[in-house]
């Protein structure tokens, strides 16, 4: 791979693991966040919905921005955008002002993966798209990976707000595109003249935007009900302390990592389809495990196995929906109809909380997996795919 496409990709796998790593510091937190604010789990979880709701808003503003006047710029806005409100939401006073805070991060973290996804794919040769694709959207594993760590090295000695002042270093990402990565090509060949051309590009392909959110709905209820409240279940039916919680966390991390490398690259040979269906069946076959393990063991073997083919099976995303997006909306549709599936999933952690407040934790996701990875696993194979499509060649609509 050629200079310039190993900077786009690291830039744009970078840029989606420190989004993650600053989202996943609130799952970490959650409990000692509640018990600062004098608020439930599940009011804190509420932050965790906001962020969510908001990041379509970013995917429409920085996505618009990267197929008007390409991806570099809006990238690196972004970056700069979210990390500042990472740091002044460790300085939230009150639970009204984190909230907001919440939400504006939404924003931020909504635009990074559309800009980032498309700028890497539109650079990434044809023939390895998927195990790139693998490899760029496991930095949300990596992210999560890394908030493990910071929760077990930080939270213990100085608690949970100066995670938060860590978590503005993606800022300094925003020099390494400024001075590495080169604008795309194929935006330069095939980007709308106009406003107005954008527009019209975007309405002829409104069937595709809503099949691709409906994907993504799928893709999202199945990641955030399967993470975002994982290490509040350890904590709460298994009894974990913080440094248990984030090393089991962690350790599901490198499932993920290597499930997204190893089925996108599945991909490259099998289809895109046919490799996000089978790692979704594999991850209904490992519900019972992951939930209801009669020992520690067996449960860091479900952890480690559920992550593997859940983020497996979206490894393969970012070629698969790049793929399907005509060049003129690459920076736009894909990624806005991600987060508009985000929005549409955003209260799972919350409704996943207050059904565990009634039952436990292990019954609610579990149950909770059951249903989402059936209805991802159905919209994924009734979809088409575009597998190995030269981007810049093909007519828009």
């Amino acid at each position: 791979m050629a200079d310039d496409h190993r900077a786009a990709l690291t830039a744009a796998f970078l840029g989606w693991t420190l989004d993650a790593f600053d989202f996943f510091l609130v799952v970490f937190a959650l409990t000692a966040i509640a018990r600062e604010f004098g608020r439930s789990d599940a009011a804190i979880a509420l932050a965790i919905t906001l962020t969510l709701a908001f990041r379509p808003l970013g995917a429409l503003i920085f996505g618009l921005l990267a197929d008007r006047y390409g991806r570099r710029l809006p990238l690196m806005l972004d970056l700069v955008f979210y990390s500042l409100i990472e740091v002044l939401s460790g300085l939230a006073p009150d639970y009204a002002t984190f909230l907001v805070l919440r939400a504006l991060f939404g924003i931020g973290m909504g635009g990074e993966w559309g800009v980032g996804a498309s700028l890497a794919m539109e650079k990434a040769p044809a023939s390895s798209r998927g195990v790139l694709s693998g490899l760029l959207q496991e930095g949300y594993a990596a992210g999560y990976l890394l908030a493990a760590v910071c929760f077990f090295l930080v939270y213990p000695r100085f608690g949970w707000r100066p995670m938060f002042f860590i978590g503005g270093l993606p800022a300094l990402l925003a020099l390494y595109v400024r001075f590495r990565v080169k604008e795309s090509e194929v935006w330069q060949r095939t980007r709308a003249g106009t406003w107005s051309g954008l527009g019209r590009a975007i309405a002829a392909n409104w069937r595709l935007f809503l099949y691709i959110t409906l994907l993504m709905t799928g893709m999202n209820l199945a990641s955030h009900g399967t993470q975002d409240m994982y290490p509040t279940l350890l904590e709460r039916d298994w009894g974990f302390g913080p440094e248990a919680r984030a090393g089991l966390t962690a350790l599901s991390m490198v499932g993920a990592i290597a499930g997204g490398i190893a089925v996108g690259l599945r991909s490259d040979r099998i289809g895109r389809r046919r490799a996000i269906v089978g790692a979704l069946a594999a991850a209904i076959l490992v519900i019972p495990l992951w939930a209801f393990a009669p020992s520690q063991p067996l449960l860091v073997a479900g952890a480690f196995a559920m992550q593997f083919f859940v983020q497996g099976a979206w490894g393969v995303i970012p070629a698969h929906i790049t793929e399907l997006a005509p060049d003129p909306v690459r920076g736009f549709l894909p990624g806005f109809a991600y987060q508009c599936g985000v929005l549409l999933a955003s209260s799972v952690a919350y409704l996943e909380a207050l059904f565990a407040a009634h039952t436990s934790y292990a019954v609610s996701m579990a149950l909770t997996a059951l249903t989402v990875f059936t209805f991802a696993a159905v919209v994924a194979a009734l979809g088409r795919e575009r597998r190995g499509t030269v981007f810049g060649k093909l007519p828009a609509g």
